[in-house]
């Protein structure tokens, strides 16, 4: 990426799994396979100071922080939903399923309303007041990617099915579709107006989807994350600009890029970092990007080296590179 980034102190020990800045403060929690989550807080330096963390029972796979950023709720392998209270430092489990919790999410219909999708092919809702679910639905395959803005929630699973929420009828599949990529899915995320959502796959290509049936004609598909030699490589991660709409990708072949889906265009190409970037996210105005470079899975097991490097960067952005050519922000 680039030489001046902040590498975070006390990263995670095994493979960093998902990244996510609190929405009121430059806090940065990390979820990791070494069963823990952490809280990192960005000074205005570019140093991060470990805040706190708390464990897991297994790989912790998602985290996310609510709107008010006083607390965390994380999703793991151990099946458990857990809550972390930034302010008394306790943790305690709100969630559970038959399955490991792949993907966590506060939604914004509710302060307390949290979404947890897993690996049992359903998606539950969950009022931090009471122990039992509030909402079932049944999935069409396994989680393996979740998003929500506003009262759009998109989960993306397993056989490349996408299905679609209106959290005002939150327990019924507003509309069930494919995926327009051809191989799997590695991720979903909503643009920041809630109008549509981006989905990335394996195959090094990322599919630009709006829900109205009459912005369909803005739907389209690009390739990105390949290299000279031609081979392919997964984007892992996708992360929408908070300020200005545009988006970046984030792949298996170490890069990093910035997009702008309205003029279709590459805004910013990033250098490698030597390593494959499984995860980012943007803090809550946009002027820190954080991406971790840790293995991504993407060839197996049998290549997870114990001894490889699990790593959090910090990007200062700057406008010129994340800005839309000739547009105002959104």
């Amino acid at each position: 990426m680039d030489p001046k980034d902040f590498e975070v102190a006390n990263a995670p020990t095994d493979g960093i799994s998902a990244l996510d800045f609190s929405p009121q403060a430059d806090y940065l929690a990390a979820s990791s396979w070494d069963n823990q989550v952490r809280i990192y807080e960005v000074q205005p330096s570019g140093n991060t100071i470990p805040k706190a963390a708390y464990s897991h029972e297994g790989p912790v796979l998602d985290v996310t922080w609510s709107k008010d950023g006083t607390k965390l709720v994380s999703g793991g392998a151990d099946k458990a939903g857990r809550l972390f209270d930034i302010s008394t430092g306790q943790s305690s489990q709100i969630a559970e399923h038959s399955e490991p919790i792949k993907c966590v999410k506060f939604i914004d219909q509710g302060q307390n309303i949290v979404a947890t999708g897993s690996w049992d092919k359903t998606l539950k809702y969950w009022d931090l007041r009471s122990p039992q679910p509030i909402g079932t639905v049944q999935l069409p395959e396994r989680c393996y990617s979740m998003d929500s803005f506003g009262p759009l929630l998109v989960v993306g699973t397993a056989e490349k099915h996408i299905a679609i929420f209106d959290l005002n009828n939150p327990t019924t599949i507003f509309k069930q579709t494919t995926s327009p990529l051809k191989w799997q899915t590695r991720c979903v995320t909503c643009f920041t107006h809630g109008k549509g959502y981006a989905v990335g796959s394996i195959e090094g290509r990322v599919g630009i989807q709006y829900i109205d049936d009459k912005e369909h004609s803005k739907n389209f598909s690009f390739k990105c994350h390949r290299d000279e030699a031609k081979n392919v490589f997964s984007v892992n991660a996708i992360s929408f600009h908070p300020t200005y709409g545009t988006f970046s990708t984030a792949g298996g072949d170490g890069t990093v890029s910035f997009w702008d889906k309205d003029s279709k265009q590459r805004l910013k190409a990033f250098s490698n970092v030597n390593g494959t970037i499984p995860c980012t996210a943007f803090n809550r105005n946009g002027n820190i990007f954080a991406y971790a470079v840790s293995y991504d899975w993407s060839k197996g097991y049998k290549f997870a080296n114990p001894s490889s490097p699990h790593k959090i960067f910090l990007h200062a952005v700057r406008d010129e590179d994340i800005k839309p050519r000739g547009t105002k922000k959104r």
